[in-house]
């Protein structure tokens, strides 16, 4: 497990994307240098999100948009009428190479891709809001060199417990304890050990309040046409080859490339309106190819990995669209999706979230914990994003307690009555992954002088006082018990 090292810049204001009023964004925000996968999971399902290798927690309380994180079952997802149109309208284009136009319901459905900023159809400037970022910047750090020492020190920790452990277990044997051999029948002194992936998964389940055998449900003899059964039509015969490429977004020769730069430029200027002098290659690569993630390779992961990674899709041998997602150990989550306006006819936008969602089925195939789709934000009080809650089996995060809800009809009635909710209607419930100051801030990892760590406990033992206790507390109240204790905390 790679380190994951973070520098909290505190709260935050900007511009709305949404309502467009100056100063009236607020959020919290920190740069993350590497982030563990398993720690973005986390980071997400308490309502971070990155931008680059920027992340921030709207604070939906105070903000004048709240965002809602948003997520979908991937393995409960049904299609709508307005899906498979799309989906038979892509499909005969590939077929025959006729261009069709969209139907006008097609146009009513803004269910684009999760990060497709404004309706499909329409040029209304809609933006998912970018983080405007702080004015200091990160201090400068050798992370590698950070990762290496940490993972020395864990070595030298893991040595002397297991050092301590076969001392101990030396003890009973001399002192005449019985321990049973476990290689003839009997029971042992420890009972086996469940395997990781089986300890996180059940973790998982009981979190979001899911039994095993849900995971796995017989598919109706009537079963209706799948996602998969629309996307596999594709024949020899075909007026047109539609190839979709799964991209590490470190390779940077295929991410950054002059066709993904152009294709980039030509979605923001026409769908967005941005400044063209604004669209750099440096700039998309700080905002959709850098990354904080640090890819991962586990035995009992998905074949690529978790990471960062493009999904390129390509017509005929030209790029049309890039869906840029994170591979995640629970999740996909799209970070963004553009795509050549001269096919806005297909509807790319809404394809490549049900493309997106089929990459989710078929990773839970292999890995069943990883089932489901993040869309990123929610925000109800701008009707022009409610689209990302027309996708079924959709649910919302509650800001205070952290666990999902369903995102049904009950739920927006309660939001067009107010903008902030709770969400979740039991008052009793609390964080599970609460930090609490006085059992937990002594553990939480510092990075002091950018090369040695101690824990928040040491470094007041050392020098009796330290002037960021409130921020630290802040932090972690943020990111939560788990977060706080695993991640290191750039002073």
């Amino acid at each position: 497990m790679a380190a994951s090292i973070v520098q909290y810049f505190g709260e935050q204001e900007s511009k709305c994307g949404y309502c467009t009023g100056t100063n009236c964004s607020k959020s919290h925000g920190m740069h993350a240098y590497r982030l563990d996968c398993q720690d973005y999971q986390d980071l997400i399902d308490r309502g971070w999100r990155r931008c680059g290798s920027y992340c921030y927690k709207p604070i939906n309380d105070a903000t004048c948009c709240p965002c809602y994180t948003i997520k979908c079952d991937a393995l409960e997802f049904k299609l709508t009428k307005s899906n498979k149109r799309t989906l038979r309208r892509i499909t005969k284009f590939l077929r025959d190479g006729k261009r069709e136009s969209k139907d006008q319901d097609d146009d009513l459905d803004t269910s684009t891709s999760a990060n497709a900023n404004c309706d499909e159809g329409s040029n209304v400037n809609i933006s998912e809001p970018q983080p405007q970022l702080p004015d200091r910047k990160p201090t400068a750090i050798d992370v590698e060199q950070v990762a290496t020492n940490l993972a020395q020190v864990k070595k030298k920790s893991q040595a002397k417990h297991s050092g301590e452990k076969f001392s101990k277990a030396d003890s009973a044997t001399i002192s005449g304890s019985s321990i049973s051999s476990t290689k003839s029948g009997g029971i042992g002194l420890n009972p086996p050990r469940k395997k990781a992936k089986q300890m996180r998964l059940e973790r998982r389940q009981a979190k979001l309040g899911i039994s095993s055998e849900q995971l796995e449900k017989p598919k109706s003899a009537t079963a209706e046409k799948s996602l998969r059964d629309f996307l596999n039509s594709a024949s020899d015969t075909d007026k047109h080859k539609l190839k979709i490429v799964l991209v590490d977004s470190s390779d940077t020769q295929r991410t950054c490339s002059d066709e993904v730069h152009m294709l980039y430029r030509k979605y923001q200027i026409a769908i967005h309106n941005d400044n063209p002098a604004r669209l750099t290659l440096a700039s998309m690569q700080r905002f959709l190819v850098n990354s904080p993630l640090k890819h991962e390779q586990p035995s009992d992961g998905p074949d690529k990995g978790y990471g960062s990674f493009h999904q390129q899709y390509w017509l005929d041998n030209k790029l049309i669209a890039v869906g840029v997602i994170d591979i995640l150990p629970s999740s996909v989550s799209s970070v963004y999706f553009f795509y050549d306006p001269d096919y806005s006819f297909l509807s790319l936008g809404t394809y490549g979230s049900l493309r997106e969602i089929d990459l989710v089925q078929s990773f839970a195939a292999q890995v069943p914990e990883l089932k489901y789709y993040y869309m990123g934000f929610y925000i109800h009080s701008c009707p022009k994003m409610r689209y990302k809650g027309k996708l079924s089996a959709s649910y919302l995060l509650c800001p205070e307690t952290y666990i999902w809800l369903e995102l049904t009809k009950d739920i927006c009635d309660k939001l067009d009555e107010s903008k902030y909710q709770r969400l979740c209607p039991d008052l009793s419930v609390r964080d599970v992954d609460e930090f609490l100051e006085e059992e937990h801030l002594n553990d939480v990892m510092l990075l002091r002088d950018a090369k040695s760590f101690t824990t928040y406990g040491r470094l007041v033992q050392l020098c009796g006082f330290d002037s960021e206790r409130h921020v630290i507390i802040e932090y972690s109240k943020l990111v939560g018990k788990t977060c706080a204790l695993r991640m290191i905390y750039v002073k």
